[in-house]
């Protein structure tokens, strides 16, 4: 069976993919082939090469409608969808108002559901099916200190994830992938300066963050014939993850 990373004439919709990781995964895309549509509430100032754009705000269902109709009506087809919007400030949980835990659960799980869902009803229609991937986080996976809602939300779309995939098989295929850290033009304000940065992408067994175009060939490899028999999935794109914090305590040389 030929398979490649060729995405000629294939149709991506990648939410959130006008910066950040967003635009590293609408450069991977376009780097092999597709024809790229982004959303974002606005404009960037900097359109991402290779890519178009349509004004969304994905957290409202008419405007969720709308765009995918504004696509299907420019290229009468949805062939991958990338969930990408989400992300949450700093906020710790005992502080938080309820209305702040259900906005960051909103964007980080019921946006996800709500845009696969309509892109779904696309891909079923559609001869050759269709590839949804989900970017989730490690945070996850893990305790999430500052961003406890955030990190229940990626945890939920992770599940999510994997139900979707048995509920829309075997048209479509549904996948996520769950980000570490990532230097991205917002890395200073989380992490300090180029030092601080550095000091936090050594504690990564890799030995350092990743580039928001690493990701991008991980959406790629996902939603590309290369990974035709994988659904459900959740790949961790974190360099090794974290080393264990006991491994720096201990005192024995054993």
């Amino acid at each position: 069976m030929a398979v490649s990373l060729d995405f000629d004439g294939a149709i991506v919709l990648v939410t959130g993919g006008v910066r950040g990781v967003g635009a590293g995964i609408t450069r991977a895309f376009a780097r092999a082939g597709a024809t790229v549509v982004t959303c974002a509430r606005n404009a960037p100032e900097r359109p991402v090469d290779g890519a178009g754009f349509v004004a969304c705000d994905v957290r409202e269902p008419e405007q969720v409608e709308r765009m995918v109709d504004d696509v299907l009506a420019e290229y009468g087809r949805i062939d991958v969808l990338v969930n990408n919007a989400g992300g949450a400030p700093f906020a710790l949980a005992a502080d938080a108002s309820p209305r702040f835990h259900d906005k960051v659960v909103g964007l980080n799980l019921l946006v996800p559901l709500l845009v696969a869902q309509r892109v779904n009803a696309v891909m079923q229609r559609q001869a050759t099916g269709g590839a949804i991937v989900n970017v989730s986080s490690v945070s996850g996976t893990r305790p999430s200190p500052g961003t406890a809602a955030y990190g229940a939300a990626k945890a939920g779309l992770d599940n999510l994830t994997a139900s979707l995939a048995v509920e829309w098989a075997p048209k479509v295929r549904v996948n996520s992938l769950d980000v570490g850290m990532v230097h991205t033009e917002q890395s200073e304000l989380h992490y300090g300066d180029a030092d601080g940065v550095a000091a936090v992408g050594a504690t990564v067994p890799l030995g350092r963050l990743a580039e928001p175009d690493e990701v991008g060939a991980c959406a790629v490899f996902l939603a590309s014939p290369l990974a035709s028999y994988v659904s459900g999935a959740t790949l961790a794109v974190h360099g090794g993850g974290e080393r264990p914090a006991f491994l720096d305590a201990a005192q024995s040389e054993v």
